[in-house]
């Protein structure tokens, strides 16, 4: 059994979740529900620590913001992201595990960080979220990448608008960087 709130949510009732199988950091629950009409139904999802995402943004007259191209398996092609990781250690305040990822991908620390916000991008499958941070103020460090996927990355600088357009024209379609450097343009004109 996973332990989780079966405190009931807008009429819903939850009975404990089961766990149906466990990875190293997610687990595949089974749970069974009670709808506000009284019906039962059963659905299966992810459970996730969540994970971090970083805008480093280096300021100037034309900000310029440092983002990864790397093989993402799931979708078997390369993406441009921002530095992000898994929150792996239990406990562990977010801006810590944001700060540390930063350092360890790209080799970045940072003297000012904001808090952007905080997302779940597949709500009826997972749980999972993401906390976007800003960095600024940025200095280079030595860095240490870890696996396959970090050793082949690349750390590619654009400017702020350059990859707002690739937004807008898909280039970029992860939502975490999608997010993060629409907030930072908002951050950046004052809203």
């Amino acid at each position: 059994m996973t332990q989780r709130s079966t405190d009931p949510v807008g009429g819903f009732r939850s009975q404990p979740l089961v766990t149906v199988h466990e990875w190293a950091m997610w687990s595949l629950v089974r749970g069974d529900f009670i709808d506000p009409d009284g019906e039962a139904f059963t659905r299966s999802f992810v459970l996730s620590p969540g994970a971090v995402g970083v805008v480093a943004l280096r300021d100037g007259a034309q900000p310029r913001v440092v983002l990864v191209r790397q093989y993402r398996p799931a979708l078997h092609r390369m993406t441009l992201e921002i530095p992000a990781g898994m929150r792996d250690v239990e406990g562990e305040d977010p801006l810590i595990t944001a700060e540390r990822e930063l350092r360890e991908e790209v080799g970045i620390e940072a003297d000012h960080w904001q808090r952007l916000g905080k997302h779940t991008s597949a709500p009826g499958i997972s749980n999972s979220s993401v906390e976007v941070f800003l960095a600024r103020q940025l200095r280079d460090v030595d860095h240490d990448r870890h696996g396959p996927e970090e050793r082949h990355m690349t750390i590619e600088e654009f400017t702020l608008q350059e990859a707002l357009a690739m937004v807008a024209d898909g280039r970029i379609d992860d939502a975490k960087t999608v997010i993060g450097l629409l907030l930072t343009d908002r951050v950046l004109r004052g809203g």
